[in-house]
């Protein structure tokens, strides 16, 4: 089961507060009585009055809340199994995520840019697998291979400088955790999407995609920034305080360098693209999926989660109206019950 508006819980906690303004009206009742005349007095001039009507009464209105407020919630139960064949390519996405990726040499920036296209390629796949990786002076995995493309998305907004507290880009070693990704089993078509600037502060980002290579690893490369280069904002709460400084205080400019991204990718038999247009980009990836043999996956068992809403509104609006009814005289099978010594 799954809730599907999880927000609406929150009504919940008005069922105290119900139940409270229910005490305090009986309280205020009693002590208006007790102002009047003596209770047991009035007890008498009215022995059709019913103690227990009024705590049902509570009752069912409360539970009638209950009932609509799950209504809300929209409860999803899973009421169908079936068997679902997928067919694609494992593809991970190897993002980098230092501090040059800052930049606003391209709008907004190119950290923000390189999620735009990232997303926009997601939405465009069909039953591919992804995974992400994010990556700078180390390498960190985010999400492991999924065709969840939803939670994939979710965890794309996340990312950030802060995630790697080793500053610097280091390409070998996004290509390296990469590479842990894929099955070497498989024989599922293995497809690395590298975004970055292309700075590489490592060496051995050849040797590393030689590696991929022999294990049937494609490689494309999206470079983002310009060849002119920009500086790198810090910021707090959306405004700049400061620019980044090297170790001799003098402020960094960062360029793209897509000589190394491109090396990259060729070695591997991938392609290289200029990620400042982000049509040219999509375009450029479609094409290059369109040549990449698709490969069955093992069959998924899917749930069909069908809504429940109107089942909890139904009984909370049946309660409502049963609540209208419950008049707060004595009944017949109350009486000879005697809840609450009423017949005293």
């Amino acid at each position: 089961m799954e809730l599907d508006e999880q927000k609406y819980l929150y009504l919940l906690f008005l069922l105290p507060v119900v139940a409270v303004l229910f005490l305090f009206n009986l309280y205020w009742k009693r002590k208006k009585q007790r102002e009047f005349g003596d209770l047991e007095v009035i007890k008498r001039l009215s022995p059709e009055r019913s103690i227990f009507k009024p705590f049902l009464k509570l009752g069912v209105l409360l539970l009638a809340l209950i009932a609509l407020i799950f209504g809300l919630v929209n409860p999803k139960i899973g009421t169908k199994v079936e068997t679902v064949k997928r067919e694609g390519i494992d593809i991970v996405f190897a993002m980098d995520v230092s501090k040059s990726m800052l930049c606003e040499d391209v709008a907004p920036s190119r950290l923000e840019k390189s999620k735009q296209i990232v997303s926009q390629i997601i939405n465009q796949l069909g039953s591919d697998r992804i995974g992400i990786v994010a990556y700078a002076g180390s390498a960190f995995p985010v999400l492991p291979i999924t065709t969840d493309y939803s939670v994939a998305k979710m965890f794309l907004q996340s990312m950030g400088p802060g995630m790697v507290s080793s500053q610097g880009t280091s390409l070998d070693e996004a290509i390296k955790l990469s590479g842990t990704y894929f099955d070497d089993k498989s024989k599922t078509s293995k497809l690395m999407i590298m975004i970055s600037d292309g700075e590489d502060h490592s060496e051995g980002a050849e040797s590393a995609a030689e590696e991929a290579k022999k294990l049937g690893m494609k490689i494309v490369t999206i470079g983002l920034g310009t060849e002119k280069g920009g500086t790198i904002p810090l910021k707090k709460n959306g405004i700049v305080e400061s620019y980044q400084r090297d170790n001799n205080g003098e402020i960094v400019i960062t360029k793209l360098n897509p000589n190394s991204l491109a090396t990259i990718a060729k070695i591997t038999g991938g392609g290289y693209v200029n990620g400042n247009n982000t049509k040219e980009v999509l375009e450029y990836i479609k094409a290059t999926l369109d040549k990449i043999q698709k490969t069955e996956f093992e069959a998924t068992q899917m749930a069909d989660f069908q809504s429940q809403f109107q089942w909890f509104l139904g009984i909370g609006f049946v309660l409502l109206f049963l609540d209208v009814f419950f008049l707060e005289r004595k009944t017949s099978w109350v009486n000879k019950l005697n809840l609450f010594n009423e017949n005293k």
